[in-house]
């Protein structure tokens, strides 16, 4: 059998990090960690190709080489799932689709011929034993959850390292908290499952073999929902793995907010690598936590918890939400000042929607505000407001220009190298200087330090950096591709206020 593995494009969302790819030459941020899983679990013996279609097109020629076609796709992919249906319809090939996009809509689309539901390690075995038999059936799902233990290690053969700009890696699915409008709970359960210790070293050993030396995304729902295994297991064992690999790569992840209560959790965190966190803030609002069910963000100081994890020497990734039903005029300026105060970089500001499966949406279902388009772009949303929607489109765009300007990005910056302290860590990330990292330089030079709009900001980061912490320059340098990363966010606010296109 010949398999056809495929993965849609992506929107162009501030998490797609576009001009992070553009300056460093890559194509895509992270490979398609799921159909690569998905791939090993098929018999060993088919041939099989993967065409991730944000690094090449998808050509007749492997459409027409396949006896079947997998699709996997996320919500923030579904615009780009159609093109891909017709050109396999074109030649009449039998198409299979999995993935969180389909988990709760599979009953909408026709043009699929098999949908393999749930996690695969499950319901992708009977599939393929109903298939071979000639009697493969529509769906296929599952009430249940896999053993994480026996997930095998994924198909990396099919992928080239130096077409992304990072690794990645998963050791757990599920989460502990019931945030009514994330559907991770309703895909992979509230219990936290976790990967068995020695695959997961040996996944990190194939990454670096493969190049991918810059950083590894541990793709996790919430890598500290199950605290005990955290630090008992997988810390305890990246930390030896780091002290055998000197040029080990730094690690970034999705945690909680309650990181910051632990202060033994996040030195090791530190001491195994991890550098970068992404942090569901939400809401700077107590009511609208708890009408959220946030509750771990709930009853805390979360300005405070931010800028000790900061101090600590974590870079975040925060990330809010406009158009809650508690939301008044108010929330902009109070977000704005909270963001400005956060000293983070990187900040995404979404407008509230409920994905398919939610307890959100249900309750929107139930009130009779759900748009039946749904975008999982940040500035997209698929309900309506209780906030008149001029007022939360204009406060919105008047929040993110405020948040996105260079002048803004560069005052947070600026807060964040002046509080980040020097780690007191045994084993540190020791970058190789590589040929590519100096064309690197070259373009965030000919892009950013030389632009009108940032040349500014751009030499007082480096300026300050040089005179205060030369050995952080590396630092400097993702910095200032997160402020032009901003600044055109910022940009294409005002050309669309302006009638732009």
């Amino acid at each position: 059998m010949k398999i056809l593995l495929v993965y849609p494009r992506m929107a162009d969302t501030y998490f797609s990090l576009t001009t992070l790819l553009k300056i460093t030459g890559k194509k895509m941020t992270f490979p398609p960690l799921g159909l690569l899983t998905v791939s090993s679990l098929l018999p060993a013996d088919w041939n099989k190709k993967l065409v991730d279609m944000n690094v090449s097109g998808l050509k007749e020629k492997d459409i027409l080489w396949a006896d079947l076609i997998f699709i996997s796709a996320m919500n923030v992919q579904a615009q780009y799932v159609p093109e891909i249906i017709r050109a396999c319809r074109k030649f009449d090939k039998t198409i299979v689709a999995g993935g969180p996009l389909f988990a709760n809509e599979y009953e909408f689309t026709d043009e699929i011929d098999h949908f393999i539901l749930n996690e695969a390690e499950i319901t992708l075995p009977p599939f393929l034993d109903d298939f071979m038999n000639g009697s493969a059936k529509k769906v296929y799902k599952a009430d249940s959850f896999c053993d994480l233990k026996k997930t095998p290690v994924p198909d990396w053969n099919l992928v080239k390292a130096k077409d992304y700009a990072f690794g990645a890696i998963q050791y757990t699915r599920g989460c502990p908290y019931l945030c009514d409008f994330c559907d991770v709970t309703k895909l992979f359960g509230r219990v936290p499952r976790t990967k068995d210790i020695g695959q997961i070293i040996k996944e990190l050993d194939i990454l670096l073999e493969m190049g991918f030396s810059e950083n590894i995304l541990f793709a996790e729902d919430n890598l500290i929902g199950n605290k005990r295994a955290a630090k008992t297991e997988l810390l305890p064992a990246l930390i030896k793995w780091r002290e055998k690999n000197r040029h080990a790569p730094s690690f970034s992840t999705e945690v909680t907010i309650n990181l910051a209560d632990d202060d033994e959790l996040i030195q090791m965190m530190l001491e195994a690598g991890f550098r970068q966190l992404f942090i569901g803030i939400e809401s700077v609002d107590e009511t609208s936590l708890v009408q959220m069910r946030k509750k771990q963000n709930v009853g805390r100081d979360n300005l405070e918890a931010v800028i000790k994890l900061q101090e600590k020497g974590f870079l975040l990734m925060l990330a809010f939400i406009v158009g809650l039903d508690t939301d008044t005029k108010e929330v902009f300026k109070n977000q704005t000042e909270f963001i400005q105060q956060s000293c983070a970089p990187f900040i995404i500001i979404n407008k509230l929607k409920a994905p398919p499966g939610t307890e959100l949406y249900k309750r929107m279902e139930k009130e009779g505000r759900l748009l039946k388009e749904f975008n999982f772009d940040e500035t997209s949303s698929n309900i309506i407001p209780v906030m008149e929607p001029q007022e939360l489109e204009t406060g919105y765009n008047t929040l993110l220009k405020n948040i996105y300007s260079p002048a803004a990005s560069y005052a947070r910056i600026m807060d964040y190298l002046k509080l980040k302290k020097r780690m007191n860590i045994k084993n540190g990330i020791r970058r190789v200087l590589k040929p590519g990292d100096i064309l690197t330089v070259f373009r965030v030079l000919f892009y950013i330090s030389f632009h009108k709009n940032t040349r500014k900001e751009f030499w007082g980061i480096i300026g300050y950096l040089l005179k205060e912490k030369p050995g952080q320059i590396d630092l400097g340098i993702l910095l200032n591709v997160v402020l032009y990363h901003n600044y055109l966010r910022y940009n294409n606010i005002l050309r669309n206020e302006k009638g732009g296109v």
